[in-house]
């Protein structure tokens, strides 16, 4: 059974996910503030993380910063919020998907079994794509370049196996959220470019002049021809 967990100061918010999330057969674990986050994180090693920005004693995106420090584990973001800037900065620092208040409880379930079955579905395919200098170990998720191991979140981890498997093809931001998600939502298009920013930081020798993951300009992304 796959643990969340579930991180929210507004308890009606945190039970009414947790009793979702157990309707859907997942065991749940909850946390109230910031520093509760990292600890509950630490000693139960959740397979999820779901994460409120606003939480008292630490923000929910130094949430996300320490806990990227040693975990990639994943993580969604819901926020009320209404700048799209935080949801970005949220992405750029590591987290795998973000929801904004008020949202279905439905459709976080939803998105939590999404990145769950990527991961899942990847470590059952016990192969390995070499594209350009990168090797892209599916089966134990892991990613070398030049002979270097480089720490991928899940979904940033997809994203770049997704393009890799197609080196040369130009994919438009659409038809990576929809690899991502199965379907695409156009209100998170921008969410694509944040992931790239990581992924480039992470990977390219210059992530200021990018080889590995090229900028299309008016359509999307491709992955290196050679």
């Amino acid at each position: 059974m796959k643990t969340v967990l579930v991180v929210d100061d507004e308890l009606k918010i945190t039970r009414l996910l947790r009793d979702y999330l157990q309707q859907a057969g997942f065991r749940v674990v909850t946390a109230a503030d910031g520093p509760g986050a990292l600890t509950v994180a630490r000693s139960e090693s959740p397979d999820m993380i779901v994460l409120d920005l606003g939480l008292p004693g630490l923000d929910g995106l130094d949430v996300t910063r320490t806990l990227r420090a040693s975990s990639d584990v994943p993580i969604i973001i819901v926020t009320a919020r209404a700048e799209e800037s935080d949801r970005i900065v949220g992405l750029e620092l590591g987290a795998d998907d973000y929801l904004v208040k008020p949202f279905s409880p439905k459709e976080l379930v939803a998105r939590v079994r999404a990145v769950l079955r990527r991961v899942d579905a990847t470590v059952e395919a016990p192969d390995v794509v070499r594209a350009a200098g990168v090797e892209i170990d599916i089966a134990k998720r892991t990613v070398d370049v030049t002979g270097n191991s480089v720490d991928l979140t899940p979904t940033e981890f997809d994203l770049l196996l997704h393009m890799a498997r197609s080196p040369g093809r130009v994919f438009t931001r659409a038809q990576l959220l929809d690899a991502l998600h199965g379907v695409a939502f156009e209100s998170y298009e921008r969410a694509i470019d944040a992931h790239v920013k990581n992924i480039r930081r992470k990977i390219e020798a210059d992530p200021s002049q990018p080889r590995l993951v090229v900028t299309v300009y008016g359509v999307g992304y491709k992955y290196a021809d050679a």
